[in-house]
């Protein structure tokens, strides 16, 4: 099946926000009513979870034909089958796993203290700002206004939705949000969208290697920050996670294997979009957990809702300003290609060096035929972005011709 690429970005994302919204419920539940200690829960997460991550990925590597697996035909056309980690991917897998572990520790204690996830998801989409603040650093990309003026939208939308309906606000959460959890979160997203764009064997890498290697690399740093935090302040949480994974293991099972389908999905629209942007559409998890936060309060797992109108309607009014924020965010973006030929006797290298380093240039390519180059261009803003562009191409002496096409539609297989 083919869907346009713009359109596939977004049901990726979407299906990712809904799945987490899923997850963060039965989190919540499991912490509410098997494991109420966070670092004994987030250990057992990453335990049970390699090992389940591992036997999904032996399932989805069964052929059906020739060229295709089951996990190709039906979740990633980039993969093939289970594989041992790239020595181009450790670094990428160190850093995303040891941001995931402190991620996950920094979330699911979270849940303990709050125990609402319509209060704890929607709270963490402030990491916005901080991925808008990183990209225009590592990725040479400088947002736009359009881009500032959607993040700050989402923001303060999302730090409304924050707002448990119980009317509570808890000062050491917020810490945890601003100081732990959103900057582990930036690590982590940024470079699983690296090891996305990383090609394999001259092929794009697949999502579903990258979220197994993760799971290993992140159940290796928890191992360490716990049995750290054990050797430190005397606890037991090494083995009392040990012992909740063995007693409860079907419901840290259940949360692990829809957490994989989650981060999967998430992960393949990282490979499509920045992780701003991808980020901006999974803010819509404000309004997706609502109806799971409710069904948790009627059945008296989390604390029963107020009714005051005040509350519901800053609730009402911050899922607006979210809805507002990523229609910005998805309205603006723009792509090109641009075909450039050089003048003979220039070095090829230099010449992509330059063309490189022209902000909004996401790709460039050396190509035979009537052309020498190729570049993917990236802007929000055309007219500005497209004369920015066109004068820095100009300014390189190498340059001979070239030609702008704007991309209307782009297709991909799904």
């Amino acid at each position: 099946m083919r869907i346009r690429k713009r359109y596939l970005f977004y049901v990726l994302a979407f299906a990712s926000t809904i799945i987490a919204a899923g997850v963060s419920s039965i989190d919540a539940t499991i912490n509410s009513l098997f494991i109420p200690n966070a670092w004994a829960f987030s250990f057992s997460c990453f335990l049970i979870g390699t090992g389940i991550t591992f036997i999904i990925l032996l399932i989805f590597s069964i052929p059906i034909n020739k060229t295709k697996s089951l996990g190709a035909k039906i979740i990633d056309p980039s993969f093939n089958k289970i594989r041992f980690i790239r020595k181009s991917e450790i670094k990428y897998h160190t850093i995303a796993g040891l941001g995931n572990s402190i991620l996950t520790i920094g979330y699911i204690s979270l849940i303990s203290i709050l125990g609402d996830p319509a209060a704890v998801l929607p709270f963490t989409q402030i990491v916005i700002l901080y991925l808008i603040i990183i990209e225009s650093i590592i990725e040479k990309d400088t947002p736009t206004l359009i881009e500032i003026q959607s993040a700050i939208i989402v923001t303060f939308g999302a730090i409304l939705g924050s707002i448990s309906l119980t009317g509570d606000i808890n000062l050491i959460s917020l810490a945890i949000v601003f100081l732990i959890v959103n900057p582990a979160w930036v690590i982590f997203s940024i470079y699983q969208r690296k090891l996305k764009l990383l090609k394999i064997d001259d092929k794009p890498n697949d999502s579903l290697n990258i979220r197994f290697w993760n799971v290993i690399f992140a159940c290796i740093f928890t191992s360490i920050i716990i049995i750290t935090y054990d050797f430190l302040i005397g606890t037991e949480y090494l083995l009392e996670g040990i012992s909740v994974s063995i007693k409860y293991f079907n419901w840290v099972a259940l949360t692990m294997v829809v957490t994989f389908f989650s981060y999967v999905f998430y992960i393949r629209a990282l490979g499509i979009g920045k992780a701003s942007v991808t980020q901006a559409v999974r803010a819509t998890v404000v309004i997706f957990v609502i109806p799971f936060s409710l069904l948790l309060s009627y059945f008296n797992i989390i604390p029963p809702f107020t009714t005051d109108p005040v509350m519901i309607l800053i609730k009402i009014i911050g899922t607006i300003l979210v809805l507002l924020g990523i229609s910005t965010f998805a309205l603006s973006l723009l792509k090109a290609y641009v075909f450039i030929n050089v003048k003979p006797g220039y070095p090829i290298k230099e010449t992509m060096d330059k063309l490189w380093n022209i902000h909004g240039v996401t790709r460039v390519t050396v190509i035979a035929g009537k052309y020498d180059f190729m570049i993917k261009i990236r802007i929000r803003t055309l007219m500005k972005g497209y004369e920015k562009i066109i004068k820095k191409i100009e300014e390189i002496e190498s340059i001979k011709e070239y030609k702008w096409f704007s991309v209307l539609r782009e297709w991909e297989e799904i």
